[in-house]
């Protein structure tokens, strides 16, 4: 099998240069406001890169709804909340069609929600019945609201946050395998250090709290997810992806403990989570080439909530976490990323322009 991968051009060197020092740039406001959580910080902003979804869980007071609502500062696009309740209607978050006017001139009008924007929070999404859990469905899959026959487009970039405590479950509703599947990450975000929750303490109750700037604009985000997509994978990094995800199915597993644990194991739906958040990831660091460490290094927000395990699991005290783990340690490798080989450092990027303006394009990648 020959990969055609779209080739990167002189420009999207460039770009792909831009988003490694946005990456600094962003890390550095968020940490005006964000004391700490690095992991998840990066997490999902190599979520939102890669164009997926990020569902968060954990315990309230974490700086959830405040890492989004910053985030969304930062990179210039506009910030929408929808606060979760069992009373919650669908129409209440997608739009409904409104009669405006006077006299004969009176007519239906649809009038957006608050999904209607670039990042939305989807804040305790577990606390609303599936009928509305599943007004979000259409709009993170196809990026379109359908309301009353009509088929209406939301913004471009789209990115819905979720958050989720995991902790109390009285009054809620869990979210069905179609809808977690839906979320490219999901990210367990747990308390500070002690030295993080000193800091927070005292920039909040002491300090004088810095205000974030405003580093791009919704052209530049959108050049820069257009690059991402653009980012070079080799037919082995593309093998290795396959074998990972199907070695969480049952039904191809050599693993006894796969079959014995796992009702369910990955989708494609999950290959493509971890082949888009490798790319992101490479590309958050100048690099051209998504490589199988990047997989790794996504593999347990990626894949972990897309692995249901069955009681047996349950009765060993055994996680879907705790299988993706096994899995990154056992699934082979390709040859030439095994951790003895000492691979040969890779051009840097302006190198990599240099050859392409001389009509001599990179071959290393496919």
């Amino acid at each position: 099998m020959q990969l055609e991968t779209p080739a990167l051009s002189g420009d999207d060197y460039r770009v792909l240069k831009e988003i490694g020092e946005a990456h600094k740039a962003i890390r550095a406001e968020l940490c005006k406001r964000i004391v700490g959580q690095d992991e998840v910080v990066e997490q999902v902003l190599t979520a939102f890169f890669a164009g997926g979804h990020v569902l968060l869980l954990g315990v309230p007071g974490l700086a959830k709804t405040l890492l989004i609502r910053t985030l969304a500062d930062v990179l210039g696009l506009n910030f929408s909340r929808i606060q979760f309740t069992p009373d919650l209607m669908p129409s209440d978050i997608t739009g409904s069609d409104v009669l405006v006017g006077e006299g004969e001139d009176r007519q239906f009008q649809f009038i957006g929600g608050p999904i209607f924007a670039n990042f939305v929070l989807a804040d305790e999404i577990n606390r609303t019945p599936p009928k509305t859990q599943s007004a979000l469905l259409e709009a993170m899959e196809e990026h379109t609201v359908t309301a009353a026959g009509n088929t209406y487009e939301l913004p471009n970039p789209y990115f819905v946050m979720a958050t989720q405590n995991p902790i109390e479950q009285e009054g809620t509703y869990i979210l069905p395998a179609a809808a977690l599947d839906r979320f490219l990450f999901t990210v367990l975000v747990d308390y500070p250090t002690q030295v993080d929750e000193l800091n927070m303490l005292f920039r909040t109750t002491a300090g004088k709290e810095e205000t974030p700037r405003k580093l791009l604009d919704e052209a530049k985000v959108l050049r820069m997810l257009d690059v991402v997509r653009k980012v070079q994978l080799r037919e082995d990094t593309l093998k290795y992806a396959v074998r990972l995800v199907r070695a969480t199915r049952p039904e191809f597993s050599d693993s006894e403990q796969i079959k014995d644990m796992v009702d369910c194991g990955g989708s494609p739906r999950a290959t493509q989570a971890l082949i888009m958040g490798a790319k992101a990831r490479a590309a958050l660091e100048g690099r051209d080439e998504a490589l199988p460490s990047d997989m790794r290094a996504i593999a347990l927000p990626a894949m972990h909530h897309r692995v249901l395990t069955n009681f047996h699991a349950e009765a060993d005290n055994i996680t879907s976490r705790d299988i993706v783990r096994r899995l990154i340690k056992e699934v082979p490798r390709p040859s030439w990323d095994e951790p003895h080989i000492e691979r040969k450092p890779r051009a840097n990027i302006l190198a990599k322009a240099l050859h392409w303006l001389l009509g001599q394009p990179h071959k290393s990648a496919v």
